[in-house]
């Protein structure tokens, strides 16, 4: 039986990424890029391990997906991303020329729309993509977070 692939089932490889985020203590944002049903990039955050604020999940995933597909444009590929996309990652999702944006939770104050970041007009984005599940993630991870503190 062939599976069908669906914007839920990679979410779902997103949210991997955020759980491996979650357990190394940093903010819980999974990403992967896709071309033709394939993944060819995984990330989630490393701004704590790589002491560096630009590690966030969407920059490494451009980062490793350019360098899988040998040029610096992701055209014809989506990002599936458990949280909106920060001003940061939409200039650079705009540079990369991504065709498709999927997200999962809507960051309400510094996601993309809050910040008024204008992302590339031939990108198209769907928001809510198993919202539930990706913002319960973030707020256990504060949660926790403000219990040990």
């Amino acid at each position: 039986m062939e599976e069908i692939f669906t914007d839920e089932y990679f979410m779902k490889r997103a949210l991997q990424e955020a759980e491996v985020a979650f357990e190394k203590g940093e903010v819980p944002v999974g990403a992967v890029i896709v071309i033709n049903n394939r993944i060819i990039a995984r990330a989630h955050n490393l701004t704590e391990l790589l002491n560096d604020v630009t590690a966030h999940a969407e920059m490494q995933a451009i980062t490793a997906a350019a360098d899988f597909l040998g040029g610096k444009y992701l055209k014809k590929c989506t990002l599936f991303v458990t949280l909106e996309p920060c001003q940061m990652c939409g200039g650079a999702l705009y540079w990369s020329q991504i065709d498709r944006i999927v997200y999962g939770a809507k960051d309400e104050s510094r996601g993309c729309e809050a910040m008024g970041t204008k992302l590339h007009p031939k990108t198209t984005v769907t928001g809510g993509v198993l919202a539930e599940e990706c913002s319960q993630l973030v707020k256990r991870f504060f949660i926790e977070k403000r219990n040990l503190n």
